[in-house]
């Protein structure tokens, strides 16, 4: 059943974003920022951790899932070293993801040329 539900929230999260993109002026970077904020709303309330518990794995593929990391990591350092813990825990829970998406990207960048 975790298959069905993960399948059926990140195609909810799909259909949401290309009715934005298709009626409104925004573009994808916007839409992708307001996921990612969106994510770190729900997760400040502790909804995204629900939403991960009823949906399964479906939850932590979607770009809100990076929000939930962020907010995530930054609120649970922040309850062990005060302030200083913000960034740090923001930091901690996505580093892996950044490093990776940078070192593919790169990887990407040698192997094809680009069209210009």
């Amino acid at each position: 059943m975790y298959l069905l539900y993960s399948f059926l929230f990140c195609g909810f999260l799909c259909a949401i974003a290309q009715v934005i993109i298709d009626y409104t002026k925004l573009t994808p970077g916007h839409v992708t920022s307001i996921f990612v904020v969106f994510g770190a709303f729900l997760d400040t309330f502790n909804i995204y951790d629900w939403i991960i518990k009823k949906v399964g794995g479906g939850a932590l593929l979607p770009i809100t899932s990076f929000g939930h990391s962020l907010i995530h990591g930054a609120l649970e350092k922040a309850s062990e070293k005060g302030i200083f813990g913000l960034l740090m825990g923001m930091f901690q829970l996505t580093a892996t993801g950044i490093t990776a998406a940078i070192i593919f990207a790169f990887l990407t960048a040698l192997v094809f040329k680009s069209k210009d």
